[in-house]
């Protein structure tokens, strides 16, 4: 029996709570209507960092599961806030680097390239607490100008930063490159350099109180068809590597 056959055994209407990072929200927005046409089961989603969703997970908030890096919901399973049987690796996701549309693209191909567009720019909008935010933080000193990006650092908000570029209020954009590539008003300059790249797996798991588990696996099971697979990759993601 294929997964739409099981989906659709699923006879009860049902709605279930998702607490995703913003990694994945270009490939749940468009999943979301299939999902629910073959299972009828509705998607409540919830956006923010991983790290941001690991303490809203842990302060007690419901949710049915949660989409976060691999390293957070290990975590949440050590804590008993996630079911370690039911995660599933499902995509991952390297930085990029963006700039308004129409400027000069910054030469970002090698680490000395990078090191001296990062150097060069005025200034550079991280996320404040994401993952590739306090990556970029310890890059800085890894390529030991720390000190000469002092005051050129933008704290982002929570979701696209990038959209501080397409306003005007930063030069450029490191992120996720799911998180770039929809932005209107930027372009997509591209990774990091191979030898400073971070790769970020993201994984799914199931609530320990979760109210609908049945349906909460079957969300979890469209998220690794071969369709979601192809849906991660127009996105700017890759398959999680097993």
């Amino acid at each position: 029996m294929d997964l739409l056959s099981s989906l659709l055994r699923l006879e009860q209407m049902a709605e279930i709570k998702v607490l995703s990072t913003h990694a994945v929200q270009e490939v749940l927005s468009e999943l979301s209507p299939v999902f629910k046409r073959a299972s009828g089961i509705d998607l409540a989603i919830g956006y923010d960092p991983a790290n941001a969703l690991k303490r809203t997970i842990e302060a007690g908030t419901p949710f049915d599961v949660a989409v976060v890096t691999r390293t957070v919901i290990d975590g949440l399973v050590m804590k008993g806030k996630v079911r370690g049987e039911t995660c599933e690796d499902i995509c991952r996701s390297g930085l990029g680097v963006a700039v308004c549309h129409g400027a000069s693209a910054p030469d970002i191909a090698t680490v000395d390239g990078f090191r001296r567009s990062l150097l060069a720019a005025h200034s550079i909008v991280r996320s404040k607490e994401g993952t590739s935010g306090l990556y970029f933080e310890t890059l800085l000193d890894r390529l030991g100008i720390a000190d000469a990006m002092r005051g050129k650092i933008v704290l982002g908000p929570s979701g696209r930063i990038a959209e501080l570029v397409a306003r005007g209020e930063a030069e450029m954009a490191v992120q996720q490159i799911p998180e770039l590539l929809p932005v209107k008003g930027v372009q997509y300059v591209g990774p990091l350099p191979g030898e400073l790249q971070l790769w970020t797996v993201f994984a799914a798991g199931i609530g320990s109180a979760a109210k609908d588990p049945a349906a909460a696996k079957a969300f979890i099971e469209a998220l690794v068809t071969p369709s979601a697979i192809a849906l991660f990759k127009a996105k700017g993601l890759e398959p999680a590597l097993g």
